[in-house]
């Protein structure tokens, strides 16, 4: 029995440190899924395999399991079907931002442990219950600190007549730390204003607001705009 213990555990912990480690890639690239979500999907998929795997403790001792009537592997697979639904309900945008992605990931890891729990398995939902707990309370702290590419949405505004050019734009924005990975142009024929569309990267967060204070500044812009997509 406590070598089963053994192989839950290092079963969950794989499991959550091999979502964590594609989480922390999605991070730094500032993906709205990322450390904590993919290790909380990774936990939750390792909760549900390991009742599948080790189903015999479901069954009473001396009990051939061929003669018990009921099937988890279809009660799981209906009761995780409908939770994923129930999380999708928490996911929603604002503006270039998605939210809740974190949160439908730990209703569905909820939802295993509740399975296992439900089926007897008190040692991996209990570990499990503390895995989630720590992911979501002491690994976001982590997850803040850790260095990260902040990708905003940038809109300016010029006169048609005296619009810079690209390369003065891509200057501009290097001069406060960010590179455009996107550039795209537009006129507005009604205001007789040519418009750049940038989607900017930088891994410093003070630089968005060192670079609104600057276009603020600026007499031949009309108007900007400056939208970090994941605050």
């Amino acid at each position: 029995m406590e070598q089963h213990y053994i192989e839950i555990i290092l079963r969950l912990g794989a499991a959550w440190a091999a979502g964590a480690a594609i989480g922390l890639e999605r991070t730094f690239h500032g993906r709205p899924a990322g450390f904590r979500t993919h290790a909380l999907v990774s936990l939750g998929c390792s909760l549900v395999m390991i009742l599948a795997l080790f189903e015999f403790f479901l069954y009473p001792p001396g009990i051939p399991h061929q003669i018990v009537s009921f099937a988890p592997g279809r009660i799981v697979q209906g009761i995780m079907t409908g939770i994923g639904f129930l999380g999708a309900g928490v996911i929603f945008k604002e503006g270039l931002t998605v939210h809740g992605l974190t949160t439908a990931a730990s209703i569905w890891v909820t939802a295993a442990i509740g399975v296992l729990i439900g089926a007897g398995f008190w040692f991996p939902g209990l570990a499990a219950t503390a895995i989630l707990l720590i992911t979501l309370s002491l690994m976001r702290k982590v997850e803040d600190r850790m260095p990260q590419q902040i990708y905003s949405h940038v809109e300016l505004r010029f006169a048609r007549e005296t619009a810079p050019g690209p390369d003065e734009i891509r200057s501009l924005l290097r001069d406060y730390g960010f590179v455009a990975a996107r550039l795209a142009y537009c006129t507005d024929e009604q205001d007789d204003a040519f418009i750049y569309k940038i989607m900017a990267a930088t891994e410093d967060r003070g630089a968005v607001e060192a670079l609104a204070l600057r276009l603020r500044t600026m007499s031949e812009v009309r108007a900007f705009e400056v939208s970090p997509t994941d605050w």
